[in-house]
């Protein structure tokens, strides 16, 4: 019985001797961690849309402040500018669906709001 604990033993020590691998660590630029700017053009598609006079009032209808938003639309993610990018390339040419990107916008700053990574609406409470 004692052999045959004294095997197991050895038996697993020396599969976890065999098991380690080589371990590197180093520091990673910002720029390859976020991939930010992969595509400028939708950027600046979104920055353009933002800046209009129409959507900056509906904004301030909605009592989102328009600096705080183009803030947060700045630090979107390219998958999401790429999705906010491809809603406002899906609106009318008479600008008629606005509301619903604005509704969007409030929707996707109130979850931030709410989730503790901004604090644009005074009314939310962290859950952090």
């Amino acid at each position: 019985m004692k052999f045959a604990k004294r095997l197991v033993a050895s038996a697993l020590v020396v599969s976890m001797l065999g098991l380690t691998a080589p371990v590197q660590a180093a520091m990673l630029p910002t720029d390859s961690v976020l991939s930010v700017g992969q595509n400028p053009q939708q950027r600046d598609a979104v920055a353009a849309f933002m800046a209009r006079e129409d959507v900056r009032q509906q904004l301030q209808h909605l009592g989102v402040d328009p600096q705080q938003a183009s803030e947060r639309v700045a630090a979107l993610s390219d998958a999401e500018i790429a999705d906010l990018n491809g809603k406002i390339a899906d609106l009318p040419a008479a600008g008629s669906d606005v509301l619903g990107v604005l509704l969007f916008l409030f929707i996707l700053l109130l979850v931030t709001d709410i989730l503790g990574l901004t604090k644009v609406f005074p009314f939310t409470r962290s859950v952090r």
